[in-house]
């Protein structure tokens, strides 16, 4: 699902992850590694206010899925999200051409979707995360 909120200038693809969540911030980290700051702009919203203000991302939307901003002013939510750091990534740009020539993208967004929202539920509402202050 795409959707255009604000059209910010951005250099390179911004990826905006919970960095309160232990297994988002593992995942991340492995991407991390396999990446340079110049092709994707890692934000990690539980510290990055100024940047979620800046692209016009509520806190709560960020917290609840992984969002991706490209240079084109298109946000991409979820697997679409991982998709595009997948495109970047030489070992893993098989894997999103395959996930979209299969046309798995839809069926694993609507897995995603249920995962997150437990996530968000879970550990959000339980007290275990915290939404940042509004």
């Amino acid at each position: 699902m795409n959707k255009t909120l604000t059209q910010p200038k951005a250099e390179r693809l911004h990826v905006f992850y919970d960095g309160g969540c232990p297994l988002c911030s593992r995942e991340i980290r492995h991407y991390q590694r396999l990446t340079t700051e110049e092709t994707i702009h890692w934000v990690d919203i539980q510290r990055d206010h100024a940047t979620l203000n800046h692209f016009g991302l509520r806190r709560e939307d960020a917290m609840r899925r992984m969002h991706a901003y490209r240079p084109d002013g298109t946000w991409l939510i979820g697997v679409y999200a991982f998709l595009a750091i997948w495109q970047q990534i030489p070992r893993y740009r098989w894997a999103a051409r395959l996930l979209c020539a299969l046309r798995l993208d839809r069926p694993l967004q609507r897995l995603y979707y249920r995962w997150a929202d437990r996530r968000f539920e879970r550990l959000c509402h339980s007290g275990r995360c915290r939404l940042p202050d509004a």
